[in-house]
């Protein structure tokens, strides 16, 4: 017989999922409830549920020994609300209890972490299935224990693992932690429990992972190297301290110290992803870029991880290959980048930075045809909601024509949700499909949250057909909704580029600036630099000297060289340390076949950032370039002379290694 035993209070939200995954496998539920005000108890009730009321002390232990105290059963399993067994789980739990000589068992549990837009996972083991004897209680006010009493207990007590019994959890979702105040409530029970029992290791370790939590992380690390100093090497949450050491100091910027941790911890743990993952993201970060290299190489040669590590998800997949291919971009080699890419999509395919990242590489701007083909062999866009994903993404890549194709896939035969009906609606503008667009944007009737919004995108279809009157009446309409200081300003810039020949200077906050790029990515992606040009005219000059450098790569993206080349200058004069900038201009330079000022570019961004590779790349194959040209130049001049044909055969361009 079974008895499954928890503790709650205002678990409306989690409870019915709980129970109903042990629906079969236990035989009674008992409920201590510490003081519920919603409608906790009435679920439980409908579960049968035996529940009796317990006065909340700060102390977990004394709850979970009431529901002990209260279990008929011959064995105990321990759940939290926020938890539920894992499908499958059941007939494994009832091997486990079969076993004679076993007096408890670690199950292994996979805890959720982050929020609903991407979750993480990361497994443990947990001590939560044991015989139900009187004289095995918990004891500690928080992270209590019952191991060390069983043993205390039963000097011959012996415990395995049933890693096929799987808890699922939910608490360290970013919603489960903010709706119970756990950082605060945490805390608070267990410095009293370590003023109590300073000695006590575990005590210090769960202490230290807290305040890294809360994010006092300096304080984290020195008490997570309390409870790591004189440790027994064969303590089972070893791996995990070590690793927090490292977090802990990382997040707290003092990466020298993480990296000697590290070192330490290596030679003790050699096969354990994770370190080797934050090794070689410390380097990344100090741009020692080859040993970076050779950490998250490590990372994913490393063996299936042991569930008392408790991995972070992909330091041995898809974590460590989209560094790897970060790195072999910082190397201007693409199609390494690409591969490593696609190994991190291949080993999570809901990885979205690293398929972002190979749509970005196949470029769908230039090249939307071999982009669709290689999407279609890479990815499975066979539903609807994956069509709609793919067009997402291209969408915010400005790859117009090819999302509106996605979007239509997408929608085939189901109503479009207002947002997809407005991104519709965009793309078809950006395909200079106005009618169609606008009758779209027409059912967005006032009071809808997205009305102001497909109004100003019916106001920019006008803008860009060059109607005046159209312009100015849609203006006064916008204008009138009570719009933000910054959008009404960007409104009255679309206005005025067409109706004023002096309009005054136009001054924007950071919303502003960035609704206005929004606004000249669009016009320069349909070719029209000279009404692009004409809202940039009317900006305050102030403001235009910090926005210069974002209309400055705009200009670059979309095939404007020369101009680009201007609001880069201009940026430059102002930011002359911004290397990043420097090297678009190299790349606006050699667009216009300017090689002399191009190296230049090159040279000052090297002086400013001598750790980047990618500069000195970019300039060896400029030098390259210039050498093969001189090269043919001297070979037409003097074809009798064999050396100049013999030097122009030589490849000394293939090469590649961080």
């Amino acid at each position: 017989m079974l008895s499954l035993c928890m503790i709650v209070k205002n678990e409306e939200k989690n409870l019915a999922r709980c129970l109903s995954s042990v629906s079969g496998a236990v035989d009674e539920i008992i409920i201590v409830d510490t003081g519920s005000a919603d409608n906790t108890l009435e679920i439980a009730r409908s579960f049968g549920a035996k529940i009796t009321s317990f006065l909340w002390n700060n102390n977990f232990s004394d709850a979970r020994n009431a529901s002990l105290s209260l279990a008929g059963g011959d064995w105990i399993l321990f759940l939290d609300a926020d938890e539920e067994l894992a499908p499958g789980s059941i007939n494994f739990l009832k091997q486990a209890m079969e076993a004679e000589d076993v007096e408890g068992y670690f199950l292994k549990i996979v805890n959720f972490l982050g929020n609903e837009g991407w979750q993480d996972t990361c497994p443990d083991l947990v001590f939560r299935l044991f015989r139900n004897r009187p004289d095995y209680r918990f004891h500690g006010a928080i992270h209590e224990q019952i191991v060390d009493v069983i043993l205390e207990k039963n000097k011959q007590a012996r415990y395995q693992r049933a890693e096929n019994v799987i808890i699922l959890h939910y608490g360290y979702l970013d919603s489960q932690i903010e709706d119970k105040d756990k950082k605060a409530r945490n805390l608070q029970l267990i410095e009293q429990e370590v003023g109590q029992d300073p000695e006590n290791r575990l005590l210090r370790y769960h202490y230290g992972v807290e305040l890294f939590r809360d994010g006092r992380y300096e304080e984290a690390a020195a008490e997570l190297i309390r409870a790591a100093n004189g440790i027994d090497p064969q303590t089972i949450y070893l791996p995990k301290l070590l690793r927090y050491i490292v977090l802990a100091y990382h997040a707290a910027k003092k990466t020298e110290e993480a990296l000697n941790i590290l070192k330490t911890a290596i030679p003790v743990f050699p096969d354990y992803a994770d370190l080797y993952y934050y090794q070689g993201l410390l380097h990344y970060e100090r741009k020692e870029y080859d040993r970076s290299f050779q950490a998250f190489n490590l990372a994913v040669t490393m063996p299936e991880q042991a569930v008392h590590y408790a991995p972070f998800a992909g330091t041995r997949g898809f974590r460590a290959y989209c560094m790897l291919g970060q790195l072999a971009e910082l190397f201007c080699n693409p199609e390494e980048a690409l591969h490593f890419y696609i190994a991190a999509l291949r080993d999570n395919p809901r990885f979205t930075t690293a398929l972002e990242k190979i749509i970005a590489i196949l470029d769908p701007v230039k090249e939307p045809a071999y982009t669709k083909t290689a999407l279609f062999q890479l990815c499975d866009v066979s539903t609807p909601s994956a069509n709609l994903f793919m067009a997402q993404i291209l969408f915010s890549q400005a790859a117009y024509g090819l999302a509106l194709e996605f979007l239509d896939q997408g929608t085939v035969h189901q109503p479009l949700a207002p947002e997809t009906s407005l991104s519709k609606a965009i793309c078809l503008i950006q395909n200079r499909r106005f009618f169609e667009a606008l009758r779209i944007i027409e059912t967005f009737e006032p009071g809808h949250p997205l009305f102001p919004l497909a109004k100003l995108n019916q106001l920019f279809c006008f803008w860009l057909q060059g109607n005046r009157r159209q312009v100015r009446l849609l203006a006064n309409d916008l204008l009138s909704l009570g719009l933000s200081a910054d959008t009404a300003a960007v409104v009255g810039l679309l206005r005025d580029s067409l109706t004023k020949k002096n309009p005054k200077p136009v001054t924007l906050g950071e919303d502003g600036t960035a609704l206005l790029a929004d606004i000249l990515k669009r016009t320069l992606s349909l070719d029209e630099a000279a009404k692009a040009e004409s809202l940039l005219g009317s900006l305050n000059p102030e403001i235009m000297e910090t926005f210069s450098g974002t209309a400055g790569k705009l200009y670059l993206r979309f095939g404007f060289p020369a101009l680009a080349e201007h609001y880069l200058r201009q940026y430059s004069a102002r930011f002359s340390e911004d290397a990043e900038t420097l090297e678009h201009l190299a790349t606006a330079l050699t667009e216009q076949d300017r090689p002399e000022e191009t190296i230049l570019c090159y040279q000052q961004c090297i002086r400013l950032e001598p750790k980047m590779p990618r500069y000195y790349i970019k300039l060896i194959r400029l030098y390259e370039q210039l050498r093969n040209n001189l090269l043919q130049t001297l070979t037409h001049k003097y074809p009798q002379l064999e050396m100049f044909r013999v030097a122009q055969s030589r490849d000394d361009t293939a090469w590649w290694s961080p």
